[in-house]
């Protein structure tokens, strides 16, 4: 090998070195850049532990919407309030066929579109909340069908009612006979309930004779003494004794005053007790 030839080696060896140190520096610098830049993110990452406790915290479901939101304490204590204050009475009406019990309760009630009822076969049930003294007393109506397939529901009907209605129409007597069966079969499954007896349809009876008349006041005078009840003679068309019937079950209830005479003239609402 000639002088020449080992000089151009030499050359190219050295110039080989300075290449790959140029490219080794600028691999490194590539690399410290590269390793800074994700040690910046992973410091950044784990630096925050309490972000990602968060994240994994995060229920699956979304939360309830305000609609559907418990409702605060203090509605919820006024809602249990006005429960604990309402004083609930049963009573129930029994009787014939078409003597006017649906009549009646529809009168004590109120109009047919501020009812508050349940109808079933055989038996008719309505609402009445009324305020006595302060107290809130909400009156529950069982009507019970005059039907004999119906009398199944005689047990449920008088089960805990505070009162019984007996009731037959004043112009039908055998209305005023069947009143005995009604009571014997409601005695069975309530002892302690008032007895109160009902002629309805007094705006119809005052056109009978007066004999006639006579003859079933007489009646419905003994059965009432039998059953140990109340009577009255009343009318829903005119609204006869309707309320006054209620006002005398709450006053029996509560020893409330009772101002109301006895009045046993032939041709006016009868009220004897």
């Amino acid at each position: 090998m000639t002088h020449l030839t080992r000089v151009i080696v030499r050359v190219d060896l050295r110039w080989a070195r300075l290449v790959r140190r140029f490219f080794r520096l600028i691999l490194d610098r590539f690399l410290a850049c590269s390793a800074g830049r994700y040690r910046r993110l992973g410091s950044r990452s784990s630096s925050s532990p309490a972000l990602l406790a968060v994240v994994d915290n995060v229920p699956n479901e979304p939360p309830p919407p305000a609609s559907v939101s418990a409702p605060p304490p203090c509605f919820a204590d006024s809602e249990a309030d006005a429960a604990a204050d309402l004083v609930s009475l049963k009573v129930s009406l029994l009787g014939d066929c078409q003597i006017g019990k649906t009549s009646f309760m529809v009168k004590y009630v109120g109009d047919v579109e501020e009812q508050r009822g349940l109808e079933m076969t055989g038996l008719n049930l309505m609402d009445k909340t009324l305020v006595v003294r302060g107290a809130r007393i909400a009156f529950s109506l069982w009507d019970v069908g005059g039907d004999s397939r119906f009398l199944d529901h005689v047990p449920i009907a008088c089960k805990d009612a505070v009162a019984i209605l007996f009731m037959f129409d004043l112009t039908c007597r055998c209305t005023l006979n069947s009143v005995i069966n009604w009571y014997q079969r409601a005695r069975k499954w309530n002892k302690t309930a008032i007895p109160i007896l009902i002629g309805t349809k007094f705006d119809d009876f005052v056109q009978l004779p007066l004999e006639m008349q006579w003859t079933i006041v007489n009646q419905a005078r003994a059965y009432a003494r039998v059953m140990k009840a109340t009577l009255f003679f009343s009318s829903s068309t005119h609204n006869i004794n309707v309320n006054k019937i209620f006002k005398f079950i709450t006053a029996k209830l509560f020893n409330l005053p009772w101002t109301v005479e006895r009045n046993l003239t032939i041709g006016e609402p009868i009220i004897d007790f």
